[in-house]
């Protein structure tokens, strides 16, 4: 069998739940553009799985969060990386795409190709925003980094990295104007009402932090607008129980509704967000919603955090906007007093909705690359030059 006529041998080593739905998608991309057969290996979820992928672990050894858990996995964490390289050598890959989980996978792509296998990674860390000194590695570590946000691109041209944005899924899935009236039917809002979304975040240390003063806000709001309803999305079940438990410690009884999850949907239903920073604001932003962001952070983390960070602000409206898009508070901001008034005036300004949404609609329509098939065409052409 002559090199071109064998199937490509693709690995992918995908480090949590939203790697494996980018790879599961990637590989059906990278079939319909192949002239070739394709054989996929290395770290894959249930979405890879599907699709006929060879996953030498369980995604779940690799998706560890935080400083504390990689340590202590970190014996275990180095025997996977050994393992993967000597299959990826001994397999005689094409092609080694990291999905995302930089620090695993950066290793991993440096040590494949100083020994002459094609290395992706897919999802740019944060190298922009701090530790910037992690370029140099990144720029020994890849043949090819596939960015989702175009300020990640130039960053990436200025420091000499191949580098492709082939924008955001989440893009390609949303359509450019929500259906706001069929959220708020399943939801059973009436059309007429002025309704707000509160998001404190999905994880506990988050809804800790900021959960009070969301309410709080809540509360300062229904002085001004006693008609507004509030819709109030839970991630999970336990954090459900915290945010009851924050209701139910408050005098007042407040009209917030919470939800199982539907985070999605309760966005789509609201005319205006409170919410904390996160993936989540880009996901507001491409529902056109109004939204003020809101972070806190302990004094300790913040004060490290403040010096390490290089950038201007802290939702990715804001970064893909390279202005200040919409209101951002943090640490002692983060109080009914400061929050309440900038809903307010979203909500009592029609001009400056218009104006924020149709700048959301700009950047999502800049953002709409179909990001599968464009990433898997720079993966393709990367293998077709080495055959070159």
């Amino acid at each position: 069998m002559t090199a071109a006529s064998r199937p490509l041998r693709i690995g992918i080593v995908a480090g949590e739940a939203s790697g494996d739905l980018l790879g599961a998608d990637l590989m059906r991309a990278l079939r319909a553009q192949s002239a070739r057969p394709i054989e996929f290996c290395g770290i894959g979820g249930t979405h890879m799985l599907a699709e006929n992928f060879l996953s030498l672990f369980e995604l779940e050894r690799l998706a560890v969060m935080g400083f504390i858990e990689p340590l202590k996995r970190l014996p275990e964490l180095l025997r996977m990386r050994k393992r993967l390289r000597e299959h990826f050598l001994q397999w005689r890959a094409d092609i080694v795409i990291g999905i995302d989980a930089p620090d695993f996978n950066l290793g991993l792509e440096l040590w494949l190709r100083e020994r002459g296998i094609k290395t992706a990674h897919y999802v740019s860390p944060s190298v922009w925003a701090w530790r910037q000194g992690r370029i140099h590695k990144i720029k020994r570590a890849v043949d090819l980094m596939l960015t989702l946000f175009p300020f990640e691109e130039k960053f990436y041209r200025d420091h000499a990295v191949p580098v492709v944005c082939v924008g955001h899924p989440l893009a390609d899935q949303l359509p450019l104007q929500p259906d706001v009236a069929a959220a708020r039917q399943q939801l059973q809002i009436d059309v007429a009402a002025t309704c707000v979304a509160l998001l404190p975040g999905s994880r506990g240390g988050e809804i800790t932090q900021v959960g009070a003063d969301f309410l709080n806000t809540a509360a300062w709001l229904l002085q001004h607008r006693p008609e507004l309803q509030f819709l109030l999305p839970a991630a999970n079940a336990s954090r459900r129980a915290q945010l009851e438990q924050l209701l139910a410690q408050r005098v007042d009884r407040l009209p917030i509704r919470i939800l199982d999850g539907q985070s999605q949907l309760a966005m789509t239903a609201a005319d205006a967000i409170l919410m904390t920073s996160g993936t989540t604001t880009l996901e507001a932003m491409l529902l056109k919603k109004p939204m003020v962001v809101a972070y806190r952070l302990g004094p300790w983390t913040f004060a490290l955090v403040k010096r390490l960070v290089n950038v201007a602000a802290i939702s990715l409206p804001n970064l893909l906007a390279q202005n200040k898009l919409v209101p951002e508070c943090l640490q002692d901001d983060v109080r009914a007093e400061v929050l309440g008034p900038l809903l307010l005036e979203l909500l009592d300004d029609a001009a400056a909705r218009a104006r924020q949404t149709q700048e959301f609609l700009q950047l999502h329509q800049q953002l709409r690359r179909n990001a599968s098939a464009t990433a898997a065409r720079a993966v393709l052409q990367l293998i077709e030059a080495r055959a070159a």
